[in-house]
Order: C-alpha cells, then sequence, then structure tokens
C-alpha cells in the first residue's frame, strides 16, 4: 500500500527527475518533479511537502554546493519543518556535515543505491510524520492553555424540564451524534455542551469552544479552517483553526445560526468527509470532532428565509436539547444560588457570608430576564460588595427591574427579545457597548439583532 506522502525532487538532470520518480513512485502516492529551484517559492505558496530532495549545484563548472544551501533556507523559511535530503555527485565527508549542519536531514552521493535510498526516503518520511504530530499536540496545548473553558459543573436542577434536560444529556453523551442546544442567552447552554463532553468517551481530549456572535466576517473562515503562511496579509506563519484543535475531541459551536452561507457550505463537507483545507492549502487534513451547536435564534425559520441551509440543519441537530429559560424553572433558582454562593465565597475568601431569608426570597421570585448567567453575576456583585456577614433584602438592587421594564410581555420568544434590546438600549441612551454588556452578548451580536429586528 502507497504511503500518503508528498515529495518533491529538484534537479536540473531531467534522467534523474525521471528515475526518482519511478523508484519512489512505487511507495508514495504524489511525486512532483522540478527542474529548476527558481519554482520552488511560488509552488510552497500553496503546499507543503513530505520530503525535499534538493540537488546541490544547478550550474555547470560550479560544484561548490552553495546553490543547494541556498535553496534550502528558502524551503526551510517557508516550512520550519521541512525534511530535506541533498543529493549531488560532488560529495565529500566535509561537505555532508556542513550540509546537516546547516538543517539538511540526510546527504545521497550519485549515483545511488537504489535501496538505499528508498530506505532513507521512507525513514524521514516517518521522521517528518513523527515531527508533525508532536507539533500539533504541541500547539493544542498552547492553544488550550490561553483558551480554555471554564468548565463550571452543572447545577442539576430539581425542575421536571431540567431533569428531562440532564436524561437527554445522559442518553447522548454516550454516543458521537451531533447535538443542537436551543435556548436563550445566558440560559447555559455552553455548560450543557461540556457536561455532553465530559461524560462522553472524549472528555480526555480537547473542548474547543467558539462564539460565532463574537467573530468580525471577515475572520470566520480562518478562525474555523485555519491557514497556511502567505494566504492573506496578515498570515505570518502556519496557524491550525478551531475545527482541527477540536480533532479526537468536542467542537462546540455557540449562536451558530450567524455562520454565512458559505461557510455553512465548508462546515457541511467538513462533517461529511471528515476532512478540511487550510485558507490557501490545497493539502486535505484528516479530522474527528464531534459537533455540538448551540443557538437562540429559530434555525427552522432561519433555513425558510433561506438564511441557513437545510441539509445542514439536519446534520447538526441528530439530537436538539431544548433549555428553559430560568423563570420557567424556579424550583431550580434556590440550588443556583446556593451553588454560586458557596464557590464565591470561597473565591473571595468570605466563608462566613450567608444570605438572610427575605433576601433568599427576593432573588427567587425576580424574573431574570439574563437567565443563568444574570444570577451568577448578581451573586458575585453581592459576595464582593458585602461587608458584613449577611446580605439582606436590602442589598440587592436589580438593575433591570421587570416593573421598571413597560415593554409588552409577549408568550412569543422572539417578540420578548425584540422588546427586551428595545428597551435596554433606550435604558442605555444607544450606548452599543453598555447594551450588550448588560444583555449578557458581543457587541457583533448586538448589530446583528439590531439589524434582524429592525430597531
Amino acid at each position: 500500500m502507497k504511503r500518503k506522502g508528498n515529495i518533491l525532487i529538484i534537479d536540473d538532470n531531467e534522467e534523474i527527475l525521471f528515475s526518482l520518480k519511478v523508484l519512489l513512485s512505487k511507495d508514495f502516492d504524489n511525486i512532483i518533479t522540478l527542474n529548476s529551484p527558481k519554482q520552488v517559492p511560488n509552488l510552497l505558496r500553496t503546499q507543503k511537502f513530505d520530503v525535499y530532495i534538493l540537488d546541490m549545484n544547478f550550474t555547470a563548472e560550479i560544484q561548490s554546493g552553495n546553490e543547494g544551501f541556498f535553496w534550502m533556507k528558502e524551503i526551510l523559511n517557508h516550512d520550519t519543518d521541512a525534511i530535506i535530503i541533498f543529493i549531488t555527485a560532488f560529495a565529500g565527508i566535509e561537505l555532508a556535515v556542513k550540509a546537516i549542519k546547516e538543517g539538511a536531514t540526510d546527504f545521497i552521493e550519485k549515483p545511488w543505491d537504489n535501496r538505499k535510498l528508498l530506505t532513507t526516503v521512507i525513514n524521514v518520511f516517518n521522521l517528518r510524520k513523527s515531527r508533525c504530530k508532536i507539533t500539533l499536540l504541541e500547539k493544542k496545548h498552547l492553544h488550550l492553555q490561553k483558551d480554555t473553558f471554564n468548565k463550571t459543573q452543572i447545577v442539576k436542577g430539581n425542575s421536571a424540564s431540567m431533569k428531562k434536560v440532564n436524561k437527554v444529556v445522559d442518553k447522548v453523551s454516550k454516543t458521537d451524534a451531533n447535538v443542537l442546544v436551543f435556548g436563550e442567552n445566558g440560559t447555559g447552554k455552553q455548560v450543557i455542551a461540556y457536561e455532553i463532553h465530559n461524560k462522553s468517551h472524549r472528555k480526555n481530549a480537547s473542548f474547543v469552544s467558539i462564539d460565532m456572535g463574537a467573530i468580525p466576517e471577515s475572520l470566520f473562515e480562518s478562525e474555523l479552517f485555519g491557514h497556511v503562511k502567505g494566504a492573506f496579509t496578515d498570515a505570518t506563519e502556519d496557524r491550525m483553526g478551531k475545527i482541527e484543535l477540536a480533532s479526537g475531541g468536542t467542537l462546540f459551536l455557540d449562536e451558530i445560526g450567524n455562520l454565512p452561507l458559505n461557510l455553512q457550505s465548508k462546515l457541511l463537507t467538513v462533517l461529511q468527509t471528515r476532512t478540511l483545507n487550510r485558507v490557501g492549502s490545497n493539502d486535505p487534513v484528516e479530522v474527528d470532532i464531534r459537533l455540538i451547536s448551540a443557538s437562540n435564534q429559530n434555525l427552522n425559520e432561519l433555513s425558510e428565509n433561506g438564511q441557513f441551509r437545510v441539509d445542514l440543519l439536519y446534520r447538526i441537530n441528530t439530537v436538539q436539547i431544548d433549555l428553559p429559560p430560568l423563570r420557567e424553572r424556579k424550583a431550580d433558582i434556590k440550588p443556583m444560588i446556593n451553588f454560586f454562593l458557596n464557590s464565591l465565597k470561597s473565591k473571595y475568601n468570605k466563608p462566613d457570608l450567608l444570605l438572610t431569608e427575605s433576601a433568599l426570597k427576593k432573588l427567587v421570585n425576580y424574573d431574570w430576564p439574563g437567565n443563568v448567567r444574570q444570577l451568577k453575576h448578581t451573586i458575585e456583585n453581592l459576595v464582593i460588595l458585602s461587608e458584613k456577614e449577611t446580605i439582606s433584602s436590602a442589598d440587592i438592587i436589580f438593575k433591570i427591574s421587570a416593573k421598571k421594564n413597560t415593554a409588552k410581555i409577549s408568550a412569543n420568544f422572539y417578540e420578548n427579545e425584540k422588546e427586551h434590546i428595545k428597551y435596554v438600549l433606550d435604558k442605555n441612551k444607544g450606548h452599543l457597548s453598555k447594551s450588550a454588556n448588560e444583555l449578557g452578548i458581543a457587541r457583533t451580536t448586538l448589530y446583528r439583532k439590531i439589524e434582524k429586528y429592525d430597531l
């Protein structure tokens, strides 16, 4: 069986190029030959190779090897992990030692022994694959250190609706099925996604989260699929996208309804073929992800309006979990308050802090338009600002009071969202950053919602 390897041979002798191609084609599926190294820079802008076989001299009567050293440095500038084998008729121990010191992996004399050359190429090819695996693991580790999701343990709800959700989570966690989590902002969609990951066979691998509502549209493709050096002006090095980083683990796409149509098609291809192409590259990269998506938009409605691909919708919601808002599960509020209070008392070193009964009642009876996120922020604010050992009802002042909000309450979620956004914008006199912070969403998400609801 042929190895899935790309070999580039550069030599000014056509007979040597033909002989090497015939010899190596038995073991490698892609052999490219060049009779001039001047073609190398353009080729390396779009392709990478597992092994480079490079002649040392390209000008008649010059046998110093300096041309080979020059082009080796050019290759290494494009591909720092390049595996380069020098090949020359004018060999010597001194030249071979210099070649290895300068960055070559091996050195072969002309004429060569076919069996020895083939063994050398196979060995360095295996070395390249090992290096790539190590580099990938290092990049994943670095990314996860910088972008680690705060893996808050899920608070088991007492309400019937949350017991139903937890039951579905337990069932779907045992599979690799794609999951769509639907719910209002702040209901804990990311926490549910992580719970599914943490209970699955992928729990020891990466959980990579990306908020599609917080990324400028121009960066969507690079963020998801990665890019190669030189793909665009600011692409100064190869970069893995979030899909590739999640390979072997779980990819969580929050606010997936914000994904542009052209990238919906690319995501669908990834899910179908389990491969992707980085921006600027034609080399497919194999990926193995479990996809969990989330949205607070009606994706069926978006698909009917031509804003979301129907085939992608079918692909991402093998199982759909509807996460109820906090106001519809009052029985869960008290356990959440106790959970957040205990963890935040420890965080801020206030072990004796308590809530009075009246304070607890006030918190439980509130409607929480910002859901779990607002509840957690409120408890954190109370813990930080408390100067006594008890928090009373007088200490609790809601920034958005249900009594002060004169917006009409509708049974329709989208009407409620529109009215609530309008209320917050009016309250903040159109200040977008303040409004986005109060709503618990990114500015880019707020822009889209303003445009969607024509506010």
